[in-house]
């Protein structure tokens, strides 16, 4: 994502760090997209999220493609087509504030199309795949850094 000035990044000040160098960092960082200040101790956090991430929504973009596919649509329009809708689907979260869950029940209607697709994805445990990938980049992110 930062090499469409759309990625996610993270860092950490010390004691030591003025406020000149914490603004270098910021207008470094966010000339490739976002960035936020967390604690030291959470930046294994930040990799399972959103160093991590992006391979997470290429995963689910190709398979929403793969669906479209699946029902008929040309693989071309399928992937144009999932990967606006992830597009949308994040700006409304960031240019909102809104939680998704908020989102997702907005465009949600009582026995249509959305319900019934919400429910297989979570019958196959959509959510605690993607927690669980999360909480798996950010161990061995852990383990990573104290090998090195």
């Amino acid at each position: 994502p930062s090499l469409v000035q759309a990625g996610a990044s993270a860092y950490c000040v010390n004691d030591k760090a003025t406020e000149d160098d914490v603004k270098t960092v910021e207008r470094i960082l966010n000339s490739v997209g976002l960035s936020v200040q967390v604690p030291e101790a959470q930046l294994a956090a930040v990799t399972g999220v959103s160093g991590s991430g992006p391979a997470y929504m290429f995963l689910a973009m190709e398979a929403m493609a793969d669906g479209g596919v699946l029902s008929g649509l040309p693989r071309a329009t399928a992937m144009k087509l999932a990967a606006q809708t992830m597009l949308g689907a994040a700006k409304m979260v960031l240019e909102t504030g809104v939680h998704p869950g908020e989102l997702k029940d907005a465009v949600t209607s009582p026995a249509g199309t959305t319900i019934a697709a919400v429910r297989e994805l979570e019958k196959n445990g959509f959510r605690s795949a993607l927690i669980e990938a999360v909480h798996a980049a950010s161990n061995r992110a852990v383990e990573l850094g104290k090998s090195s």
